[in-house]
């Protein structure tokens, strides 16, 4: 028996922004915090440290984010614009474009002639038919830029402020392994609910977010541990 499925709208870039930025936040913070803590800097320092890294890495991420996705926005757009064109310019010649495309996808070849007229002559569908088999994209999934950089810097934000928290209310070695424990717990929610987009097991998802966190929080331990001592 045949079973509705869904599909998630991806295309904005919102989705892959927030999952990138709660991980990027959450890793970058808690290695930051747990380096300061390593090399025995005072509590102050440390939720200095915690408080720079939070708001500069979410302005960084918003940043990069919307630069890089407009740039692609900018580069789908002018492509889109170059097939708009060639559709104006040379009907013909798109429409056997089109036909050759379908015959190459083991349509028959009169099908594909008959397909390729009828797709051509409404404009609109004859540019969403040749974006999507030749560029691989539709007109209106050229992403959102600002989407995309809201997205990072609020779930960097929020990433970053876990590991931070525990700073804010006390201090010393009960800042330090409060820290690594919301931060191993985090990691774990973090990495259970990035299974839900890929679709891969929450363990493995859970247990491969952990340990990335934990080495580069044991890296940067260990590194501002030597440096403090020395």
């Amino acid at each position: 028996m045949y079973e509705e499925h869904q599909h998630r709208n991806i295309s904005g870039g919102g989705a892959r922004a927030a999952v990138f930025g709660i991980s990027d936040g959450l890793v970058s913070n808690v290695s930051l915090i747990l380096g300061m803590a390593g090399a025995h800097a005072s509590a102050g320092s440390v939720r200095l440290a915690g408080i720079a890294g939070l708001v500069g890495g979410a302005f960084s991420m918003a940043t990069g984010e919307y630069v890089s996705m407009r740039a692609q926005s900018e580069l789908m757009e002018r492509e889109l614009d170059v097939e708009r064109r060639a559709i104006l310019a040379d009907p013909e010649d798109e429409r056997r474009e089109l036909a050759a495309l379908y015959r190459s996808r083991g349509v028959e070849p009169d099908m594909a002639d008959e397909l390729s007229v009828k797709m051509m002559r409404d404009p609109d569908l004859a540019l969403e038919t040749h974006a999507r088999e030749e560029l691989g994209f539709a007109p209106g999934e050229t992403g959102n830029p600002i989407q995309a950089a809201l997205s990072s810097f609020v779930m960097f934000a929020l990433g970053a402020f876990i590991p931070l928290l525990p700073w804010l209310i006390t201090s010393g070695t009960k800042a330090t392994l409060w820290s690594i424990g919301l931060g191993a717990v985090a990691s774990l929610a973090v990495g259970a609910a990035l299974s839900i987009f890929t679709g891969r097991s929450w363990l493995w998802s859970a247990s491969r977010q952990f340990l990335i966190s934990a080495g580069a929080a044991g890296v940067t331990y260990s590194i501002g541990h030597l440096v403090g001592t020395h």
